[in-house]
């Protein structure tokens, strides 16, 4: 792997955690035979719904995409951001695979396909209910179908509720509107390594069964902070009981978010679920799982006597068939296009990659918002390590003034080193643009504006530039409810520094640092444009220009 990527697999029969350090986030995993698939949440990000796939939990490759285009196609063709996919599940039923994911301000959709890789079906309506999230099939002994869903406070008015729903024996739609099944203002309070918490933010619900009894895994106490809860009862509709079965203790492992459950061949059990790591994203973390003689799991490594565990940062791998390392896609030499690790920030047009190239990505100078947080046409990646480099090298073949495109590093706040056409020809520069967001930033109005740094070369030909990452922890304002772990205090955030090179070699600096920020449920991205922004001749011309990259490398963290 290139220096600077994460490899959990440390060749010694251990792993260490988080298992994938990309934003894989909400994660669900099922297992068929002796084959792992994992899906996660991907938003307005396009393709969606990816699909992973591992033989020992611990190695993953990303082999395919359940979701061509968000839907409603017309409403997706911005970027939504905070919006389209949301947590999903995976699971193996009658021989065909099933993922359902929510989008909660249209309702709850499902996928399905015989083979992982694909052709996965077009998106189904299954429930259309406003604000419902996080949903979970599950096919009982008897054949009938259920589904079991959370909800968004921001689209249904109420949440920290989960509600069970039968549905047609083949999954594609609900038949009632359900009953709540646990209520987490009802509940008393659970015992955590913190002292006595409410149950607040319950969500992500999964539901199982085992030993006569039904399971719902679902993580509560907020993203960030809280524990993992686990109910049970000996009907499908309660009543529930309710235990903490693991929470952060005193490791450096916040959240533990919502995930799921999954068993080995061999019979043992394990746990997948994400931990929020600001800038980072929500990177997946692998937990050891037991079953206790009173048929309560523990996660991770047991808290002293206590019935709930904590987050292991290392463990023995496990007890499945040898595996060769791998990690999803990341560099990239566009040798046949560009390869899976790849998304847009919205539904793409036809026209926005010109697919006849080979050996180099060439970009259409596409009509969007001069403030990119608003455009579509960003073709990005998630952050594949903690500290890296990643190299490009951009020529830009303008049409009109105004043209413009580079090496992009995107959250609420962006910036990108690259090459724009002016009037007085190309020139090489660094912009930036804070709280990009606009009104979503902070629940504040703002207005913002590019801060741009030209360099003092002339251009002719392609431009080598660079991003340097490496993290950083900054102090984080407590929530208002003041229950908090921590963790909650702190923030990673990542500093960045440009470079660029005319001849591939020797870099040179430009521009100040930058401290990156995530964005609407995601980590910071990583990637390439080309664009032209409103305000500019560019904007309205009848033909535009496009970009060539010739390669996007990650590499060991570099000057």
């Amino acid at each position: 792997m290139p220096p600077g990527v994460w490899v959990p697999d440390q060749g010694d029969g251990s792993y260490i955690n988080p298992v994938l350090n990309g934003d894989y986030s909400d994660p669900d995993v099922v297992r068929v035979g002796d084959d792992f698939y994992l899906t996660a949440s991907s938003f307005t990000n396009i393709p969606g719904l990816p699909v992973l796939h591992s033989k020992d939990l611990v190695n993953w490759t990303l082999i395919g995409y359940a979701l061509d285009r968000n839907v409603p196609a017309a409403h997706h063709a911005a970027p939504r951001h905070g919006g389209g996919v949301w947590a999903p599940a995976i699971r193996h039923h009658g021989g065909k695979f099933y993922i359902y994911y929510p989008d909660p301000d249209f309702g709850i959709y499902m996928v399905s396909a015989t083979d992982p890789k694909g052709p996965w079906t077009a998106p189904v309506m299954v429930d259309s209910t406003k604000g419902a999230i996080d949903p979970a099939p599950f096919w009982d002994d008897d054949g009938q179908a259920w589904l079991v869903h959370g909800y968004a406070a921001s689209r249904a008015g109420f949440a920290n509720v989960i509600t069970l729903k039968k549905m047609k024996t083949d999954g594609t739609q609900t038949l009632d509107a359900g009953v709540r099944i646990i209520e987490g203002d009802k509940l008393p309070k659970a015992m955590t390594s913190q002292g006595p918490m409410p149950w607040f933010t319950t969500e992500g619900p999964k539901l199982y069964k085992r030993g006569g009894y039904y399971y719902v895994f679902a993580p509560s106490g907020s993203v960030k902070g809280g524990w993992q809860g686990v109910f049970r009862a000996k009907r499908i509709d309660g009543p529930y009981e309710a235990r903490n079965v693991m929470d952060q203790g005193d490791t450096a492992i916040n959240g533990p978010h919502q995930g799921a459950w999954v068993d080995t061949p061999s019979g043992e059990d394990w746990f997948l679920h994400f931990s929020d790591t600001d800038s980072y994203g929500r990177r997946v973390f692998l937990q050891p799982m037991r079953w206790n003689a009173d048929g309560w799991p523990v996660i991770g490594a047991q808290q002293g006597k206590q019935s709930y565990g904590a987050p292991v940062s290392r463990h023995a791998k496990p007890k499945v068939a040898a595996q060769p390392v791998a990690v999803p896609a990341n560099s990239d030499e566009f040798d046949a296009g560009y390869h899976l690790g790849w998304q847009w920030a919205a539904n793409p047009a036809q026209d926005w990659v010109d697919g006849s190239v080979r050996g180099q990505l060439r970009l259409k100078a596409v009509s969007s918002s001069a403030n990119l947080w608003e455009a579509g046409n960003l073709l990005t990646q998630k952050l594949p390590g903690m500290a890296f480099s990643v190299t490009s090298s951009v020529e830009l073949r303008p049409g009109a003034i105004g043209e413009r495109a580079g090496l992009l590093v995107m959250g609420y706040d962006y910036a990108w080193i690259g090459l724009e056409n002016t009037v007085d020809g190309l020139r090489l520069v660094q912009t930036a643009r804070l709280k990009s967001n606009l009104g979503l930033h902070l629940g504040a109005l703002q207005q913002s504006s590019e801060t741009v740094v030209t360099a003092p070369v002339a251009v002719k030909g392609p431009v080598h530039v660079r991003l340097s990452f490496a993290p950083v922890e900054v102090a984080a304002l407590p929530p208002a409810e003041r229950l908090y772990w921590p963790s909650m205090l702190r923030a990673t955030h990542a500093k960045v520094t440009f470079s660029y090179s005319l001849d591939g070699a020797t870099f040179h600096p430009l521009g100040p640092a930058f401290t990156t920020q995530p964005g609407r449920w995601v980590g910071t991205q990583v990637g390439l444009f080309a664009q032209a922004p409103s305000g500019t001749p560019s904007f309205t011309a009848t033909r535009v220009g496009y970009a060539d990259f010739d390669y996007f490398r990650f590499s060991q963290a570099k000057p």
